[in-house]
């Protein structure tokens, strides 16, 4: 190896260095950063954070927020660790196509990552007109049924700092006093409701759950909101089977 090649080596391991620290400073902060938040707490140049940034934007490992201006963690994240979810998805895979059976509505899997919601998996329904959201997708936590399912498997005041978070970022006037009373709501009756709230013309419900190692994930099955009304009731009830069934599958598996 000559003294170019071993110039470019020690270059290439300073960048690799470098972007680990970028997302390391990114994982304490889950509401995001600015370009030179990141270059004050990681103590590199802001040209070099932009550049390495960019580039990390290209991999889906970092996302910035509707403004443009945060940094968070982007669901490539999860994407490269898929290990601590895949006993996770092989658990519900079977409950998501039965669901999507009974129900002729798709059927998501998705679990709480970095304050906002990363889909994991999905089983399509039968209509011809279904939702279909891809894997690897994130959705907020405060317009989504599974969001707010997930909120409210939070302790409160966590829950409460996540969603001033996202609200924070969108440019939107937060609500806190509302939040409380939608997640007991949530609690109490199981399910979380998105009435046309996140996406135009979409409604959903759905619900969370932990698994052992703490991590919260939610089945929800998203419907178009033009036959919302007529499902729902059918809707409601395959989820809550489905949450029962999920319930005795985690009992009956070996601890």
């Amino acid at each position: 190896m000559d003294a170019q090649e071993q110039k470019q080596g020690r270059s290439g391991i300073q960048v690799i260095h470098r972007a680990a620290r970028i997302l390391r400073v990114l994982r304490g902060a889950p509401e995001g950063l600015s370009l030179a938040g990141i270059s004050e707490e990681a103590d590199l140049p802001r040209s070099t954070v932009q550049r390495i940034v960019g580039a990390l934007q290209t991999e889906r490992l970092v996302a910035t927020g509707e403004n443009g201006r945060l940094v968070r963690l982007g669901p490539g994240v999860s994407e490269l660790a898929p290990r601590p979810d895949r006993s996770v998805i092989d658990l519900c895979r079977p409950l998501l196509a039965t669901l999507a059976r009974e129900t002729g509505e798709t059927a998501d899997l998705s679990a709480l990552r970095g304050g906002e919601m990363v889909f994991l998996d999905q089983v399509a329904g039968s209509h011809r007109l279904r939702t279909v959201s891809f894997v690897g997708e994130a959705f907020p936590l405060t317009a989504t049924a599974n969001g707010r399912a997930a909120l409210a498997e939070l302790p409160p005041d966590r829950a409460a700092a996540l969603a001033e978070a996202e609200w924070r970022k969108i440019g939107r006037t937060a609500q806190p006093e509302r939040l409380p009373d939608l997640l007991e709501r949530i609690r109490a009756g199981g399910l979380a409701a998105d009435l046309d709230e996140h996406t135009s013309g979409i409604s959903a419900l759905g619900f969370a759950f932990t698994d052992p190692a703490g991590d919260i994930y939610a089945i929800s099955v998203p419907v178009p909101t033009s036959r919302f009304k007529g499902v729902k009731d059918r809707v409601e009830t395959a989820l809550r089977r489905t949450k029962e069934a999920l319930t005795r599958k985690e009992e009956e598996a070996p601890q």
